[in-house]
């Protein structure tokens, strides 16, 4: 959610809110209206009518869906199918069923898309050659980066030598589940440039990434929304899309809005025309999992005691796109943030993941306390179970646990940071072995956050980072002189964790 090279981190989130408000001109309040835009804009095109077959081998695959982003067709029995485009949209893809390899590109990244280049006649004739899997996928599993957010070579080899070795062993814990990797938006920190590095790196993983673009993916030059994610098209492809594993419906979305000016969370209408149709080919009741960059809605403006959420860290038209997820089990993954929280609404739940560079590379966590570190999730079946991997840190690394005291206005109380906690966990803490009760969750600040960012010179990388108000931290009074305490966590899936209070 950072800044970009031109502005300072706040200024550009105001700069943000204001443009969602006004959804201002490109040329800005006070330019010249008769200057040259910035960069293209769309140009009228004619259809394009795409002819083609998805196979596998020299097999006709039937009923697989086909889409340019606008309109979704099925192939017939022999897997051939027709799809008449309007000519705006870029790219055709096929939505993967289950059963299937996931594509991959040279450099890693998932590849399940064409571009769209008619010829002379306003034709095009494209094939998905699939794979069938040796196994099944009804047992799989994905990892989530949220935020890499690298800007300079230091940082992203801080990505390619911290967090991509770290992603390898977990996937090798993994075992024989099929495994694919989701890079949730800000790959980039504004310096584009770097995409080839993030390939290096996520080619190391030995399995399909699938990228979401994020505010900071984005050529900030364009003249509308569309223009702002050709960088990133150019790299990865669609910047929405769909696919299935197993039981699961998977479902990529663009929910960062360039105005000319600003950015904000919101979900066009050609968007969500096509989410509606993709989601009318699910059973209703299968578990639906949406990868978007922005949360949907977040709790940090009630945490900061603000009335309403901010353009910049909310979908202003969330409601609508709540509706379409309404008949579904569904899961909403994002970032963004640079915290992590889970939030349920309408009947979703949304994981707001920590970021992989932690509070932007500064140091070894979030400014909540989150470790910097990703998302492992894994299915069975239509069931999803989760948990946050720290990056350097053990699979149970799940507690942060401070002395007594170390919090000024609870000088009785020991203070625990149990930062993928939802309201399923229970969380208790022990004296001298002696089970003591639940602690008393408060929001609250990270100890060491509040060590490691707190004023003007801290931290020494990204001095505009401040400790974030997070919900996730628990308290307990304990008796003068007690050194031996320990805190217990069970999560909802019924994995214990402990840690002890830190000297």
């Amino acid at each position: 959610m950072s800044t970009n090279s031109d502005f300072s981190r706040r200024q550009f989130i105001r700069t943000a809110a204001i443009g969602s408000a006004a959804l201002v001109l490109p040329w800005g309040a006070n330019g010249d209206p008769y200057a040259p835009l910035p960069e293209r804009i769309l140009r009228p095109r004619n259809p394009v009518r795409i002819r083609g077959v998805v196979k596998a081998g020299r097999r006709g695959l039937a009923n697989v869906a086909v889409s340019d982003g606008e309109t979704i067709v099925s192939t017939n029995g022999n897997g051939s199918f027709e799809l008449i485009s309007s000519g705006h949209q870029p790219f055709v893809h096929v939505s993967m069923p289950s059963g299937y390899e996931i594509p991959k590109s040279q450099t890693g990244t998932a590849n399940m898309f064409y571009p769209i280049v008619p010829n002379a006649k306003g034709e095009m004739r494209t094939e998905f050659d699939l794979m069938k899997m040796d196994g099944s996928d009804e047992n799989h599993a994905f990892i989530v980066f949220a935020d890499p957010q690298t800007q300079d070579e230091y940082e992203m080899n801080l990505f390619q030598t911290e967090t991509i070795p770290d992603s390898i062993k977990t996937i090798a814990a993994l075992g024989d589940r099929s495994v694919f990797g989701v890079s949730c938006g800000d790959i980039m920190f504004d310096h584009l440039e770097l995409y080839p590095e993030y390939e290096k790196g996520v080619k190391q993983t030995n399995i399909p990434f699938f990228q979401v673009v994020g505010n900071h993916d984005m050529n900030y030059k364009g003249a509308v929304d569309e223009a702002s994610t050709e960088t990133f098209s150019s790299f990865f492809g669609p910047t929405y899309y769909s696919f299935d594993r197993g039981e699961i419906h998977y479902v990529v979305l663009d929910n960062v809005f360039w105005n000319g000016a600003g950015y904000l969370g919101y979900l066009n209408g050609t968007q969500l025309n096509w989410l509606q149709a993709d989601l009318a080919r699910v059973e209703k009741g299968k578990t639906v999992v949406v990868f978007n960059h922005i949360p949907v809605l977040c709790s940090q403006y009630k945490r900061q005691g603000e009335g309403s959420p901010s353009p910049s860290v909310s979908v202003t038209n969330r409601e609508a796109f709540y509706r379409l997820l309404e008949p579904f089990n569904a899961h909403i993954i994002s970032g963004h943030t640079h915290e992590q929280e889970h939030v349920f609404e309408h009947g979703t739940h949304e994981h707001v993941l920590g970021a992989a560079c932690g509070a932007w590379w500064s140091g070894p966590i979030c400014f909540d306390g989150t470790p910097n570190g990703y998302g492992v999730f894994e299915a069975d079946g239509s069931e999803l179970k989760w948990r946050h991997k720290g990056t350097g840190h053990p699979d149970d690394y799940q507690i942060r646990v401070y002395r007594r005291g170390i919090d000024p206005s609870a000088p009785n109380e020991i203070v625990a940071n149990v930062w993928d906690w939802d309201p399923e966990w229970k969380v208790v803490w022990y004296e001298n072995g002696q089970r003591k009760g639940e602690m008393s969750r408060r929001i609250g600040l990270d100890p060491l956050s509040v060590e490691l960012h707190t004023g003007a010179d801290l931290p020494p990388r990204r001095t505009w980072v401040e400790p974030m108000k997070t919900s996730h931290i628990f308290y307990a009074p304990v008796s003068e002189g007690v050194t031996d305490v320990r805190v217990e966590a069970t999560d909802r899936f019924g994995r214990v964790y402990s840690a002890t209070m830190e000297g």
